[in-house]
């Protein structure tokens, strides 16, 4: 005999939904700059700032190479006598303060030393940060040395010993329009010493961030390229300085 059952209606499941059909509030995504936590991404805007800084490096690369082939190029170039007539080489052999010039080596050296030493102390600090925010835990304070305003320091000494080997280069007789020779040393010199007040603006930008109690990510990043920008320009004084020396 046969039997009948009712009908059952079988409807799509609704996964992940509320009781009125709505989705419920994500807790990743966002906008590309912000983490699951609607926090802002700042290892991408790191690596944006650093991207940043090689693209701003490029063209003071080439500035660099630039001045060095002319320089090469300009010490056997003959120069045509208005007076005889003949062609004669003026390029002379300017007589530079070395042991100045080392001094102010070492103290970009050290210099950068203590920039990376800031950069590094503050990527501590911003991997502490998430485990200090937790209720009840405790690791202790740790021991802050300022080594950005170390490197600060450093870097104003650097740039008043450069003022002081003008000074001396001046008092040897050889000024800007001496020879030559003289030109590609303060060329050099004075261009390398720009860029690098160029960084120690950012520097000091980036100290007085930290005096006003900035966001340690935000200052994470100023520091870190800062001091990439600073190792760049101790190794391209260091590079100056031994063209200037050896290849005279």
């Amino acid at each position: 005999m046969a039997t009948l059952s009712p009908t059952v209606t079988l409807h799509e499941p609704v996964t992940g939904r509320g009781r009125d059909g709505s989705l419920p509030p994500s807790s990743g995504g966002g906008s590309e700059d912000r983490g699951g936590n609607s926090a802002p991404d700042y290892g991408r805007r790191l690596r944006r700032a650093r991207l940043g800084l090689a693209v701003l490096l490029t063209p003071i690369v080439m500035l660099f190479v630039s001045f060095t082939s002319a320089y090469i190029v300009r010490q056997g170039l003959p120069t045509l006598d208005e007076r005889t007539g003949n062609y004669v080489r003026d390029w002379m052999q300017v007589d530079l303060p070395t042991a100045l010039l080392l001094v102010n080596t070492v103290l970009l050296v050290l210099s950068s030393v203590t920039a990376e030493l800031a950069r590094r102390q503050l990527a501590r600090q911003m991997a502490l940060a998430p485990v200090k925010s937790i209720p009840g835990v405790s690791i202790g304070e740790e021991g802050s040395f300022p080594w950005l305003g170390a490197t600060v320091v450093l870097g104003l000494g650097f740039l008043t010993g450069q003022w002081m080997a003008w000074r001396e280069l001046a008092n040897r007789g050889f000024y800007l329009a001496t020879s030559p020779s003289s030109s590609f040393v303060y060329l050099l010199t004075a261009t390398h010493a720009v860029h690098l007040a160029g960084g120690l603006l950012v520097l000091l930008y980036a100290a007085g961030a930290s005096l006003l109690q900035k966001p340690v990510e935000a200052r994470r990043i100023m520091v870190d390229v800062a001091a990439w920008y600073w190792h760049f320009m101790a190794l391209l004084w260091i590079y100056i300085f031994a063209l200037l020396e050896f290849a005279r």
